[in-house]
C-alpha cells in the first residue's frame, strides 16, 4: 500500500510539474481581479487551534499571521484523494516561486489520530513538499478542530481485510487562511489548481 502511494504522488507531481511548465509571465499579465474559488463574503476569523506538529514542535495558528496559511485534512493511508490534494499544493508552491512560497505555510490536519504517529505523518507530506506542516495527537484534540472547520470524519471498515483496516472517508476542502488570520476561501476537492494558484497570488497582494 506504501509503494502504491509514493507510485501515486510521483506520478501525480511529474503530471502536475509538466502542466505548470508554462510561461512565467501568464500570472503577472494582469491582477487577479476576485477570488474564484468558494469565498467567505464577508470574511470572519479563521478558528484559531493549538495542536502538536509532526516535527515534534506546537503548531499554534496565530503564530502564523502575516502568511499565508494553506489549510487542509487528511490522513497518511488515504489511497487517492489525499496524495492528489497534496500533489496539486505543492505544484502551487512550486508555481508561486520562492520568494511569495516563503509567505505561504501549508498545514495538514490528521483526521486518522490512530494511525498518524507524528513519524508517519511527517514522512507522508514530506513526499510532496519538506515544507509541508503535519499535525496529529489524540483524537479529543483533533475533533474540535474537524467540527471548528465543518469536516466530517466517518471511519470505514474494510470486510475481510487481512490484517483487518479501514479508510477514513472526510471532508477534503482546502481552506485559504489570510495574513490578517481571516477566513476568506473554501476550495472543495476537485476545484483546479490554478483556481487555487489565482486566490493564494491574490491573498499575498493584499
Amino acid at each position: 500500500m506504501r509503494q502504491r502511494r509514493r507510485a501515486v504522488a510521483a506520478a501525480l507531481l511529474a503530471a502536475f510539474a509538466i502542466a505548470g511548465a508554462g510561461p512565467a509571465h501568464d500570472w503577472a499579465d494582469a491582477a487577479p481581479a476576485a477570488l474564484r474559488s468558494g469565498a467567505f463574503d464577508p470574511p470572519r476569523a479563521a478558528p484559531d487551534f493549538t495542536l502538536p506538529a509532526a516535527s515534534g514542535a506546537e503548531f499554534q495558528l496565530r503564530r502564523h499571521l502575516g502568511k499565508v496559511v494553506v489549510l487542509t485534512f487528511g490522513y497518511s493511508s488515504c489511497p487517492d484523494v489525499c496524495p492528489t490534494v497534496l500533489a496539486e499544493l505543492a505544484q502551487v508552491r512550486v508555481r508561486l516561486g520562492a520568494k511569495e512560497a516563503q509567505r505561504v505555510q501549508v498545514v495538514y490536519v490528521s483526521v486518522d489520530p490512530e494511525r498518524d504517529t507524528p513519524a508517519r505523518l511527517r514522512a507522508f507530506t514530506e513526499q510532496f513538499d519538506k515544507t509541508f506542516m503535519g499535525l496529529t495527537g489524540p483524537r479529543e484534540q483533533l475533533e474540535p478542530v474537524w467540527k471548528a472547520y465543518g469536516v466530517s470524519v466517518v471511519r470505514k471498515d474494510l470486510p475481510g481485510s487481512t490484517p483487518p483496516t479501514y479508510l477514513v472517508h472526510h471532508s477534503a476542502s482546502v481552506f485559504l487562511i489570510d495574513a490578517a488570520g481571516r477566513l476568506r476561501v473554501m476550495a472543495p476537492f476537485g476545484t483546479p489548481s490554478d483556481d487555487v494558484l489565482h486566490d493564494v497570488r491574490l491573498l499575498l497582494k493584499e
